[in-house]
């Protein structure tokens, strides 16, 4: 269809998604931003978020980590640490990660050379946990 654009988003495991779509909003790292057919060609860093795209009026929603994506006119690869659609991640699980975290988090100084981790590690799972409820 013409009014489709090639979506690819690539971790180091694997090809995670590819296929045409009708739009897609990545989380860059100045905000998100969407993406339509036509679109002018950026290269753009990637942060830990939300990635949705539009198929036959259907969204589709994953949980990506940080990394680069790269458009043009008619394709849009996204080049990631990790990727995980909606319907794969266990809600169950990630609520209880993220009030571990959170717990841990609470006992650690700004100070102490582990708190940025715990703070990267809980953003992740936030960012899973809110994907997550979307399936």
């Amino acid at each position: 269809m013409a009014d489709e654009l090639l979506l690819e988003i690539v971790t180091p495991e694997k090809m995670a998604f590819s296929d045409k779509v009708e739009e897609v909003t990545i989380p860059g790292v100045e905000g998100a931003f969407g993406v339509l057919i036509g679109h002018a060609p950026l290269l753009s860093a990637v942060q830990c978020g939300e990635l949705d795209h539009t198929k036959n009026n259907k969204k589709t929603y994953y949980a990506i980590g940080d990394g680069y994506a790269e458009v043009t006119g008619e394709k849009v690869t996204v080049l990631v640490e990790s990727c995980e659609r909606s319907d794969m991640i266990d809600t169950e699980k990630m609520r209880r990660e993220t009030e571990e975290l959170e717990s841990e988090l609470a006992k650690l100084s700004k100070d102490d050379k582990d708190y940025e981790k715990v703070s990267a590690s809980l953003n992740k799972a936030k960012v899973r946990l809110k994907v997550a409820e979307k399936a």
